[in-house]
């Protein structure tokens, strides 16, 4: 296995508490292996994979847990050794590429920094590369493009560039925070095709950290859906969109729209909003936003249990005594999910259009009031 994240828990210190940014995830991603973390802004994506790269800013912590990479801990190891490894071994792509590129150094020399931190090449040497690389990533007329300032660039440029510097060491291990953010869609399409292609072509592993179901659907071996700081849920890929078992997971993909769908059907959504990371609410984290909460719900936290190759965090899969619950059981929990969703969607649906209504009589009664 080329990484092994077990029971991570990432605090920030707050003068109103302790926000938990991570709480106790755990998932591995193995060798040539695209897996993807999945989950709304704030789930604790992004900090998970700063904690990875040992790149968490003040006061953010590593609370507790273990990152094996390649046999070494990284939540133990000294800033000299992360050095060594960020860029060589393990490399990040950042959500925005034009915050995260220098904007007073051309392009070329700071691909040119990346390879001669880790390698021993002349400038000459590390330029060479620097334009493969470049075309690696599909910028034509590298050889003019190396010396262009970020701002030359466009959005979907700019991002390979920032995989071009990610690549520069030939890493192990690439993670990719949101890469095709404030893309559009045929840009899109290239960079998750230049990932695949990538892969196939090094064998390094990926993690993708996206909300993007869509991507995750086209690129990921292997998805870890997260909310609220936890792992809620976790499966090939096939198996989760064929067969999703978290009531968050199933609100996820059913607010996504179909072609075979009802125009007359409103789109299925999520009820609130994510909450206060320093107001919980008591129990399962997703219990006040969930069309299948229960009691048990709301007095504590469910653990992750395994079911069929799936691993999911539910009560509707698991025992009270924290153990699996048998076929009948799950089988009935599957049932009720996708019933108290369809439910919510029709309630949705009826409201909205008692909405529409009483919003029409009353730009009824404006106009005839105008017209007196």
């Amino acid at each position: 296995m080329l990484l092994s994240v077990e029971n991570l828990s990432t605090d920030f210190p707050t003068k109103r508490g302790v926000v938990h940014a991570v709480e106790n995830v755990s998932f591995t991603v193995g060798e040539s292996e695209i897996v993807a973390i999945v989950g709304e802004s704030g789930s604790g994506k992004s900090v998970m994979s700063l904690s990875i790269m040992g790149l968490l800013s003040d006061p953010g912590r590593v609370a507790a847990g273990t990152i094996d990479f390649m046999g070494a801990d990284l939540a133990t190891v000294s800033e000299r050794e992360y050095r060594g490894l960020r860029g060589r071994d393990i490399a990040m792509i950042f959500q925005e590429p034009m915050t995260s590129l220098n904007p007073v150094y051309r392009v070329g020399d700071q691909i040119i920094e990346a390879i001669r931190a880790h390698e021993r090449l002349s400038r000459k040497e590390a330029l060479e590369r620097a334009i493969e690389l470049l075309d690696k990533v599909g910028i034509p007329c590298p050889q003019q493009r190396v010396r262009d300032y970020p701002h030359q660039m466009s959005g979907g440029m700019r991002q390979r560039v920032m995989i071009a510097m990610a690549l520069a060491c030939n890493p192990k291990l690439l993670i990719a925070d949101e890469p095709t953010t404030a893309l559009d869609v045929t840009i899109q399409a290239q960079i998750l095709d230049l990932l695949r292609r990538l892969r196939e072509q090094t064998g390094m592993a990926v993690l993708l950290i996206t909300h993007d179901l869509g991507v995750v659907s086209e690129t990921a071996d292997r998805v870890v859906v997260m909310y609220c700081a936890q792992v809620v849920e976790e499966a090939p890929v096939r198996e989760l969109f064929d067969r999703p078992l978290h009531p968050y997971t199933l609100g996820l993909l059913r607010s996504i729209p179909r072609l075979q769908d009802d125009d007359a059907k409103r789109l299925y959504m999520i009820r609130g909003t994510v909450p206060n990371p320093l107001e919980m609410p008591a129990g399962c984290h997703f219990s006040d936003r969930c069309d299948s909460c229960m009691e048990i719900c709301r007095q504590r936290v469910p653990d992750l249990v395994e079911v069929d190759g799936h691993k999911v965090r539910c009560f509707l899969y698991e025992d009270s005594d924290g153990a699996r619950k048998d076929d009948d059981g799950i089988a009935a929990g599957e049932a009720r999910a996708l019933a108290d969703a369809e439910t919510a969607r029709q309630i949705a649906a009826a409201d909205a259009l008692l909405e529409a209504e009483d919003i029409r009589e009353t730009e009824i009664e404006e106009h005839e009031g105008v017209k007196r």
